[in-house]
């Protein structure tokens, strides 16, 4: 029955949005006729290529809102994150059509898609927003409820009970709790709601059940086939609270290994799309820029061939993602024993932590100051990146001796591809001189990365390189 109510509600949403968006195209086209080509007579109406974007403005929206999972159950996703894709369809549904009429050269107004598209976004989005606000508030006065079979009677399954009271929008109503024993063990657990696992099976025949939660200690995971086992014969979906596994577990992703489901555990979804688009960037960008920095390559090259002995560029071993070993190349800024000078010259080390860091370091070169002051050094790294081993944005390479002494969580620094730039980089280096905050900096640039974080941080190098405070 919550199946076919669910099925009805989502036809419902799908047909409305195609009709809200047919009438404000129709209504854009009269209230805008010069911006959306009306003016330009009978013509104009009988063309194929109006007609196909005509059928791109009315069906972009509701068929990118469908690959959002914005025509599922919105019952228990925050109004942040609804608000979140609404406005990522809203981008997607105008991009298609100026696509699509920059494509076919309809004949209409090139400010037509950009305008169309804002007042689609809004008025669908009005719409969207009340029924939402509609459901919450039937669901706070006992309609559209959801009944819900909790196992468990410890502090998870209290918990599940008090979300559930909190939440009158969400309309949950639990209809008992089942444990391996009839007694709960939160006395937050009504007694007479409580009952055994064996008894689980009559439960779902006598009672209307729509949801199984799954809000268990690990100790009885062991207990939970029948569990699993009678919701499967009767049809019933089933939810497992990912925290049975420890506080630390992150969200799980829902995927495949072979022909066999799977959950996959890891502390940053990050989408696929997304990080091929970054690729994309990192290609590009590097390429371009290995072409306009030639010459500086060159002459810098030609400056440290004529100032000191040794080779011009220097190679050293890092750490990449997930550990993997490349090596980096810079333009050499030291003295060609430099390595072998480190440990002599621990003592005055000025960084915490697992890292080397010598601000008035006596193996630099005259002209090296110079390089590094102004990252010129770095630039070869972008053919670190043209190859794959680095980003243009991400946290800075490490040396192995370095990830050697790493704690655990320390190691996550290396979970996302290292980078040329970094966002404590375009603070200025030198600013940061304890190991932590440079974690911590690494760990929240991974946790909240975006491309447009990359966007601002790619920005932000530019001054930062000119000033000299990138060194």
């Amino acid at each position: 029955m919550l199946k076919d109510q669910g099925g009805r509600l989502h036809n419902l949403l799908v047909s409305l949005d195609v009709v809200l968006s047919a009438a404000i195209l129709i209504g854009f086209f009269f209230a805008f006729p010069r911006v959306s080509g009306l003016d330009a007579g009978a013509e104009w109406v009988m063309s194929p290529r109006l007609l196909a974007t005509v059928l791109v403005a009315c069906l972009a929206w509701p068929l990118t809102l469908q690959q959002l999972g914005l025509y599922e159950s919105q019952r228990m996703m925050p109004l942040d994150k609804i608000l979140t894709r609404l406005l990522v369809a809203g981008a997607t549904a105008t991009l298609l059509l100026t696509a699509t009429a920059f494509a076919l050269k309809a004949p209409v107004g090139p400010r037509f898609p950009l305008l169309f598209g804002g007042v689609q976004f809004a008025l669908l989005t009005i719409e969207r927003l009340a029924i939402l606000g509609a459901l919450r508030g039937l669901r706070r006065l006992g309609r559209n409820t959801r009944h819900v079979l909790v196992v468990g009677s410890g502090p998870r399954a209290a918990g599940v009970q008090e979300l559930a009271r909190t939440h009158p929008e969400w309309g949950l109503h639990i209809v008992g709790f089942v444990d391996d024993q009839d007694i709960p063990v939160d006395p937050d657990i009504p007694a007479d709601r409580c009952h055994k696992l064996i008894d689980m099976p009559q439960l779902l025949r006598d009672q209307v059940i729509d949801d199984v939660i799954i809000a268990c200690p690990r100790s009885m995971l062991t207990e939970l086939l029948p569990v699993v086992a009678a919701c499967g014969s009767a049809g019933i979906p089933f939810t497992l609270l990912a925290d049975i596994f420890g506080d630390y577990l992150p969200p799980p992703q829902v995927t495949r290994f072979g022909s066999l489901a799977s959950l996959r555990f890891a502390p940053v979804h990050h989408s696929a799309t997304r990080l091929v688009v970054k690729r994309m960037i990192d290609v590009v960008g590097a390429g371009f820029l290995l072409v306009a920095t030639a010459p500086v390559i060159a002459v810098a090259g030609l400056i440290i061939r004529a100032t000191s002995p040794g080779p011009v560029l220097f190679h050293q071993l890092r750490s990449g993602l997930n550990g993997r070993k490349f090596k980096l190349l810079k333009l050499r800024t030291m003295c060609v024993d430099a390595e072998d000078q480190q440990e002599s010259l621990r003592h005055l080390n000025e960084m915490d932590g697992p890292v080397f860091k010598l601000h008035d370091d006596p193996r630099i070169t005259k002209i090296g100051w110079l390089l590094r002051r102004y990252s010129i050094d770095e630039l070869p790294q972008l053919w670190n990146v043209m190859t794959g081993d680095m980003s243009l944005v991400g946290p800075r390479p490490p040396l192995p001796h370095e990830v050697a002494q790493y704690e655990t969580f320390e190691r996550r620094r290396l979970s996302m591809r290292p980078g040329l730039t970094c966002s404590w980089q375009v603070g200025g280096r030198n600013e940061v001189s304890k190991f932590d905050e440079w974690v911590r900096m690494d760990l929240e640039y991974i946790d909240t990365w975006s491309l447009g974080n990359d966007a601002r941080i790619l920005v932000k190098t530019i001054p930062a390189v000119l000033r000299g405070t990138g060194s």
